[in-house]
């Protein structure tokens, strides 16, 4: 069995559930951030989540903030690669929240900025434009924490099955 193969088919999986109709900000961003950095090759830990998220957006449409959307998730990859060989349920978790955190912060930081008439450019301005936010922001984690479960749990249960999988885990740490 290829390596390469099941961590793909379960990126894919994800950017499939980013394209079906779902609650807004539930959605696999930092999943596929974090997985990818974790489980693929350092050379494609960023190169497949990011052409997967083009594949989808694709899809979906392309959008004004997308600047702001592709550079949290490249932090958040970044956060990954430090995951990878400290790879705990807790840190999972945790990473799973600064992901949230990072892509919550750098997206509405990106909606202030190009905000013309919205929020006004003042510190006050940026405040109200977190307030706003606040909102979607729990979907975010809640769908980051389900989506991050889901990916790192049935890899792990995989990789017990696949001896294959194991082994690719243990030779790169």
């Amino acid at each position: 069995m290829n390596r390469f193969l099941i961590p793909f088919l379960m990126i894919l999986g994800a950017v499939v559930s980013r394209v079906v109709p779902h609650p807004p900000n539930v959605a696999p961003i930092t999943a596929l951030a974090l997985f990818g950095a974790v489980y693929l090759d350092k050379r494609y830990a960023f190169i497949i989540p990011m052409g997967a998220m083009l594949v989808s957006d694709w899809f979906i449409g392309f959008y004004s903030g997308m600047i702001w959307v592709y550079g949290s998730f490249m932090l958040i990859g970044c956060v990954g690669l430090l995951l990878r060989n400290h790879l705990t349920p807790t840190r999972v978790i945790g990473s799973s929240l600064v992901g949230s955190v990072l892509f919550f912060t750098i997206t509405n930081f990106g909606v202030w900025v190009s905000s013309q008439v919205s929020y006004p450019h003042t510190l006050a301005g940026l405040g109200t434009c977190y307030l706003a936010a606040i909102p979607f922001f729990r979907n975010t984690v809640l769908g980051d924490l389900v989506y991050v479960g889901a990916l790192f749990g049935l890899y792990e249960l995989l990789a017990r099955a696949i001896p294959e999988l194991r082994r690719r885990q243990v030779a790169e740490k």
